[in-house]
């Protein structure tokens, strides 16, 4: 089993770099976790508390179920992942099933920042991009996506993404093996991190 961490910040690009991966290899071969589903449960709080709750802290995640997931699946076992809602910032009452595939990718801003989660990958990759870029994607996706104003994401932007990049994601630079410049637009870095991979991975499993 091969397993790879894609931090970066929010708008990064990272989910193009991820899409690349996925489409490289064989879908039965790979397994995508996305560090978004595993939002600490909030069902004890009331939607008032939970929409005050800061979603770009490490403490926002429940660290300890999404390390023994991926120590599962490292160990052949499946897991029943957890999906989450923007809506209603809580986990929703259904699960994913996954089962141990050869390439497991976990994705999500904070990938890197636990100890415990970097010491189960075997690539680390960090999705650096400037912050106006990042701007840009943030308020296109989450007016789309997640119903709010150009108003409401820039000022969420301006008071706690922007801080919250700056102490928690920014430094776990330093863990990556390899920092993809210009995030999704950098083609030619994608392409590379790509050729390592495949090269990385055993031939019955990309040929």
């Amino acid at each position: 089993m091969y397993i790879i961490g894609i931090a970066g910040g929010t708008g990064s690009g990272k989910t193009t770099v991820v899409k690349r991966i996925l489409e490289a290899l064989p879908t039965n071969k790979v397994a995508l976790i996305p560090q978004d589903s595993y939002y600490n449960d909030t069902t004890h709080l009331s939607m008032e508390e939970r929409q005050r709750i800061n979603f770009d802290h490490p403490d926002a995640f429940d660290w300890r179920l999404l390390t023994k997931q991926i120590q599962d699946l490292r160990s052949g076992r499946s897991i029943e992942q957890p999906t989450y809602s923007y809506l209603v910032s809580n986990r929703l009452p259904e699960t994913v099933h996954v089962e141990p595939c050869e390439v497991i990718v976990i994705e999500g801003i904070m990938a890197l920042w636990k100890k415990e989660l970097r010491a189960l990958m075997d690539l680390k990759i960090f999705v650096d991009a400037d912050p106006d870029e990042r701007l840009i994607r943030v308020i296109q996706r989450d007016t789309v996506e997640r119903g709010r104003t150009t108003q409401m994401v820039i000022d969420r932007y301006l008071e706690v993404l922007k801080p919250m990049h700056e102490e928690f994601i920014e430094p776990t630079k330093r863990y990556a093996d390899l920092i993809i410049p210009q995030g999704g637009n950098n083609l030619r870095a994608i392409e590379i991190m790509r050729t390592y991979i495949i090269h990385r991975l055993k031939p019955e499993i990309v040929g």
